[in-house]
């Protein structure tokens, strides 16, 4: 680094400007990026995130520009994931008594990736405060954005947002705030919000509530541009962007229950839909024996759940004739989940999803939803052994809340 960049009084950007082509996420950064780390040289100097896993060093050698690495007393890590978190065991190597702050997910991540295990932690929560000698820092969890454990880091003094990967853009830029910028920025802004933000937009939704009330003049984020002039419009961007839009969005349950578990499943998935505003309807195919009714219902369904019971390894009741339909209908446009209950192995779910797998309908399982929204703490397709207790029936709502979310547009 041969120049000093101040971004506020006694903080500095000490970060790293990638400028190759970078491969991310599966995709090719073709303006690079940047991996934007911040110092804050006061009483009990702080660094707010890192770099990339591949530049530890850089880091080092940059805050050495400024002050022995020794004296460090906080690394601030707002989110795990290597292209924020890589630098810390050179960093934390140099600044051998700095205590590591973070949210509580954080910690334990933190201390596998890294075998930091016999290093000092402080567990941070909503609202919680840390004296840094001279300015003050507040956090707030900030789940899935883009991933459980992360958090954002406000200083009260500067009135300065540090979000990591929130309000980011993927650029390699030298000149990093976002008044200097030689051209429009917000395509690359927005380009980002929808690759990495906008499957998780009831968590924005939730950020933005906590940050409302914050006086912010600067948003310095871990990847691309310092927002410091028209800050309130990056802001709205994500505001708009992420309100939920389900007009019109329609969900189908098709279940057949033995003993009447798979019909409390879905009455729960249908109060979890319609907590998100979709229009649901419900159908015992055991009690509707008029298939071309059912493949209309289908037809005009945006998303269908298919649900049952296993008996002796099987399906039970009509269903199995409605999933024979499907492979002859055009199901491209729209979503299916399969759930069920059982009492034993539950081959009837396994059975549905195959069945699924066989036409073109976007089949929700565990992997399309990693792929698609880093999420990895709900189980598709569902399953409950037996009758759902409270916690099935909250992870009963929370699925149909993901699937829901999945139909925004």
């Amino acid at each position: 680094m041969n120049k000093e960049i101040k971004i506020a009084e006694n903080s500095y950007w000490v970060g790293y400007v990638d400028d190759r082509k970078v491969p991310f996420h599966r995709l090719i950064l073709e303006k690079g990026t940047t991996y934007n780390s911040y110092l804050l040289k006061t009483d009990k100097a702080t660094v707010i995130d890192t770099v990339d896993i591949s530049f530890g060093r850089k880091i080092v050698d940059n805050v050495k520009e400024y002050m022995d690495p020794a004296e460090i007393k906080y690394i601030v890590i707002n989110h795990v994931e290597p292209d924020h978190s890589g630098g810390l065991p050179a960093l934390a190597n140099k600044a051998k008594d700095a205590i590591i702050v973070t949210t509580e997910l954080g910690a334990k991540e933190l201390k596998e990736m890294y075998r930091l295990h016999d290093r000092e932690f402080l567990i941070v929560k909503d609202g919680d405060k840390l004296d840094i000698g001279g300015k003050t820092l507040v956090f707030f969890e900030t789940p899935y954005l883009h991933t459980e454990e992360t958090m954002i880091t406000y200083c009260i003094e500067d009135k300065i947002l540090y979000p990591c990967d929130i309000f980011s853009s993927h650029v390699a830029t030298y000149d990093l705030f976002n008044d200097l910028a030689d051209e429009d920025i917000i395509e690359d802004f927005e380009t980002y919000y929808k690759l990495i933000m906008h499957p998780h937009r009831p968590y924005v939704q939730d950020m933005i509530e906590k940050i409302r009330d914050l006086e912010i003049d600067m948003i310095a984020p871990s990847h691309g541009y310092i927002l410091r002039e028209d800050v309130q419009k990056y802001i709205d961007i994500y505001e708009q962007s992420s309100k939920a839009t389900t007009e019109d969005k329609q969900a189908l349950i098709l279940y057949s229950s033995m003993t009447g578990n798979t019909r409390k499943l879905a009455k729960e998935l249908k109060l979890g839909l319609e907590e998100r505003k979709i229009e649901s309807k419900v159908i015992n195919v055991k009690d509707n024996s008029n298939l071309e009714d059912i493949k209309e219902e289908i037809k005009a369904a945006d998303v269908i759940f298919f649900g049952s019971s296993t008996r002796y390894a099987d399906l039970v009741g009509g269903l199995e004739e409605v999933l024979k339909e499907l492979k002859e209908m055009d199901l491209s446009t729209k979503f299916g989940v399969a759930f069920g209950s059982y009492g034993w192995s539950g081959e009837a779910i396994e059975v549905i999803n195959d069945y699924l797998n066989d036409t073109n309908i976007k089949v929700v399982d565990s992997s399309y939803v990693i792929k698609n929204t880093g999420m990895d703490n709900l189980r598709f397709p569902i399953r409950v052994k037996f009758s759902p207790g409270e916690y099935e029936k909250k992870e009963l709502k929370d699925s149909a809340h993901l699937v829901a979310d999945l139909l925004i547009a």
